[in-house]
């Protein structure tokens, strides 16, 4: 295939721009000058004429959750609710249908994005009282949109053994690393915060493979009409793995899959040890990645902070993960081949884990040499640890959309002082000399790159709220942004020399837009649209432009 007739931009520094690539199978050949890329052109060749459109390298997911991409477009989806009530009408609705009994599960919802919050409050959350008079049948359960809590009903909380009619016994509700949020009488208001979910989510019903199957169909649809060429899955066990060798071996598996093994399962993580990563010669499923989740977010207040938060004093927020066990993880992912992949919200939490992974590097300084070991989101920094990622060489994977979401409350949460010095420190981070993985951490956030793009270099709520960017002197520019997701995400993998740019010898995987995502006026870069997306030499998406 031959590819001409736009601007190419491909984030390789020798050739920052181009007219023309030419590929063969899944390798690009050449990238260059379109006189030049002629001479690999013959009665075969298929010629693809961008009439004037957008090319860059496969956009790069660089942490999200891949089946719950797709178990999102099979439950309710409340990403977009703006109130209690949407919630409620929605689970009356679905109710109408559903069989006394059935679950009904939905994700997206969050109480600090709402145009208005109920006159019933604890801790900042609503009750569950509205919601158990529309489902009095059926079980509900609703995950918070970080993931980090969920909500739910009076079927549910009975079916886990839990009375919302009268006091229990306090031990019920003792959870290490979650809360169970009660009202001023001791009763449980469905608000169930981190680890604390387990007492409802231990019972609901385990998926069907039939509706796997469709949901993982669902996120490869999803991630080609996105122009997502590679997927950086943030924690995945025994089940989802069987899945995806499956699918890969089906040959359905159409996105390059780096998925991290979830930390919750000590004897997966023994078993992977012991036989090592798993590297895919054929580049589509690779897995040498631990993901450990040590705190819980912003959202819900469960980013583990070092000081109280400004709106719940006396509260620091959750350690979810012991932190001797994230010390013995770094520990066995050095000793074993394996990358660490911590999530962390909090400054209490990124600073625990920064001190645990020096502690791990100094151990065994031997095996340090390429170890990329990342802090997943990193999005709160106390200043003393900001130059910390540089000198230790840990990755910052930042999902840029989290900024344009979470900004407009954050300051409630940690002040105006801890934000300017601390939050979303992009720019800072990139002039220490670390990369940035970008990515939207979906379900949390929908897919779409050019709303984290955006997010990137504006600093902006997708609004275009303020009209300077929030602390503007952290924005990136929009090469930077671009990098972030293609090179830099592909670095954050130890794949920079298979893909993340339009280099020849590497994989072909592009995404193709309607506009020039440089030199777009920022006030139109949100209309942008993913018009075509070609992965490993083929066509997988093309927009439907009648």
């Amino acid at each position: 295939m031959l590819i001409f007739g736009g601007p190419i931009y491909t984030v390789d520094t020798t050739q920052t721009k181009v007219e023309a690539v030419a590929i063969k199978d899944s390798i690009i050949l050449f990238a260059g000058n379109l006189a030049d890329a002629e001479v690999y052109k013959d009665e075969s060749t298929k010629l693809l004429d961008l009439k004037g459109k957008t090319m860059t390298p496969g956009l790069i997911e660089g942490h999200g959750h891949f089946m719950g991409l797709g178990y999102n477009e099979l439950n309710l989806d409340l990403i977009n609710t703006a109130s209690y009530q949407q919630i409620v009408d929605a689970v009356a609705e679905k109710a109408k249908t559903a069989v006394p009994g059935e679950w009904i599960l939905g994700r997206g919802w969050h109480q600090s994005k709402w145009d208005k919050m109920p006159d019933n409050l604890v801790n900042g959350f609503q009750t569950h009282d509205l919601l158990s008079e529309v489902s009095p049948d059926n079980p509900v359960y609703l995950r918070h949109a970080s993931g980090h809590a969920g909500f739910a009903n009076a079927k549910a909380m009975e079916i886990a053994g839990l009375s919302v009619l009268a006091k229990e016994g306090i031990d019920k509700f003792q959870v290490e690393g979650g809360e169970v949020m009660r009202d001023a009488l001791g009763r449980p208001t469905g608000i169930f915060n981190e680890r604390a979910q387990t007492l409802i989510t231990k019972h609901i019903p385990e998926t069907t493979p039939e509706r796997e199957a469709k949901a993982f169909e669902l996120a490869i649809a999803a991630c080609q009409r996105n122009g997502i060429t590679g997927f950086h899955d943030a924690g995945i066990g025994k089940e989802t793995i069987a899945l995806y060798e499956n699918m890969k071996a089906s040959n359905k598996m159409n996105v390059r899959m780096y998925a991290m093994l979830t930390g919750w399962d000590e004897d997966l993580l023994m078993e992977w040890y012991e036989k090592g990563p798993m590297v895919d010669p054929d580049n589509r499923l690779t897995i040498r990645s631990v993901k450990l989740n040590c705190d819980g977010a912003l959202g819900s207040r469960g980013a583990w902070l070092l000081e109280e938060y400004s709106d719940r004093p006396g509260h620091f927020g959750h350690e979810t993960l012991p932190m001797p066990f994230v010390k013995e993880t770094a520990l066995n992912g050095l000793r074993n081949g394996f990358q660490v992949c911590a999530h962390a919200i909090g400054d209490r939490a990124n600073k625990e884990i920064l001190d645990r992974y020096e502690f791990a590097f100094n151990e065994l300084p031997d095996l340090t040499s390429d170890h990329r070991f990342r802090i997943e989101h990193a999005q709160h920094l106390h200043p003393d640890d900001i130059p910390r990622f540089a000198e230790l060489g840990v990755i910052p994977a930042m999902q840029a959309v989290h900024l344009s979401s979470d900004r407009p409350w954050a300051i409630d949460r940690l002040g105006e002082k801890r934000i300017k010095d601390g939050a979303y420190m992009w720019q800072t981070l990139l002039k220490s000399g670390v990369p940035i993985v970008n990515g939207t951490d979906v379900p949390v956030e929908p897919l779409n790159p050019i709303a984290s793009l955006y997010a990137s270099f504006t600093r902006k709520t997708l609004k275009g709220l303020p009209e300077e960017g929030y602390e503007p002197e952290e924005r990136m520019t929009r090469g930077q942004a671009l990098q972030s997701y293609t090179l830099d995400a592909a670095y954050g993998a130890f794949e920079e020399n298979i893909k993340g740019s339009i280099t020849a010898g590497k994989l072909a995987d592009f995404t193709i837009y309607d506009q020039d995502l440089m030199t777009v006026p920022e006030e139109k870069f949100l209309e942008t649209q993913v018009m075509m997306t070609i992965y490993d030499g083929e066509i997988v998406y093309a927009k439907n432009t009648d």
